[in-house]
């Protein structure tokens, strides 16, 4: 009987951790662990930064662009129209508007957007050399309660008196957005001939250095851009949610005409 070697067990330990590195994988050389490469930064903050800047560019070029297309002086409309429309907010719209309808460059004259508590006699006493025409060709429109208004009521008044075009006058910063909201509302076949006023004391050309006119033209601008994406997205101003919106309101008063009616 073949004799077994007497392996004690710190020897026993030491043979299998031999036999064991026998069958082992070599390892590789003992060298520098490789480092891991740098996390490379995020690109949406740079993307979204590359768009704002763009963004800006194009607000600003638009708002040159916007003070850029204002007329700085008043000019004779090129022709006679079937009616004219005064939109309220400026001291020298209405009184232009009489003018024109005196000079024979209109049938009769809405003047849209008058509050509930003028009068007829009031806007004579005012006017008092345009008496006559204010009294016998004047529409006086209480219902309206902003520009969208405005250009509901105009479309509603030359359907009435079947025109197809109009003389619009309005100053002249405003007078952009009020081309958007007519063109929006009126048929493919009515013409709009704008007349804007130019208010005096009011200089567009050099509105960096006077900031009222340019608060004031910085808020026309906004209201442009809101209105020309409205009317982008919607059918008809009277029924519209955004018109509403914008508005802050329904853009016509529907229970003022009783009242212009007593005022008349």
């Amino acid at each position: 009987m073949p004799r077994v070697p007497d392996i004690r067990p710190a020897d026993a330990f030491g043979w299998a951790w031999q036999e064991a590195g026998r069958s082992a994988v070599p390892l590789p050389p003992a060298g520098p662990i490789p480092e891991k490469p740098a996390a490379q930064p995020g690109l949406l903050g740079p993307i979204l930064l590359g768009f704002g800047g763009l963004g800006c560019i194009a607000l600003i070029t638009g708002f040159l662009a916007f003070v850029a297309c204002l007329e700085r002086t008043e000019r004779v409309p090129p022709g006679r129209a079937d009616g004219i429309v005064a939109l309220t907010g400026g001291a020298e719209r209405i009184g232009e508007a009489i003018d024109l309808l005196a000079g024979g460059y209109g049938r009769r004259l809405l003047i849209t957007g008058v509050n509930e508590r003028t009068s007829r006699d009031q806007i004579a006493r005012l006017n008092p050399s345009q008496r006559y025409w204010i009294e016998c060709c004047v529409d006086l429109d209480y219902r309206a309660r902003n520009t969208i208004g405005n250009a509901i009521e105009t479309r509603r008044w030359m359907q009435q008196n079947r025109f197809n075009t109009v003389a619009v006058v309005t100053s002249n910063y405003h007078m952009p957005r009020t081309l958007i909201e007519l063109d929006h509302a009126l048929t493919g076949e009515d013409r709009v001939v704008p007349h804007p006023v130019v208010a005096e004391g009011f200089d567009a050309g050099r509105w960096w250095s006077h900031p009222p006119a340019a608060r004031l033209l910085a808020a026309e601008y906004v209201k442009f851009l809101a209105a020309w994406l409205r009317t982008r997205f919607e059918t008809d101003p009277e029924h519209s949610h955004a018109a509403v919106i914008i508005g802050r309101g329904k853009p016509v008063k529907m229970v003022a005409e009783p009242v212009a009616r007593g005022l008349e």
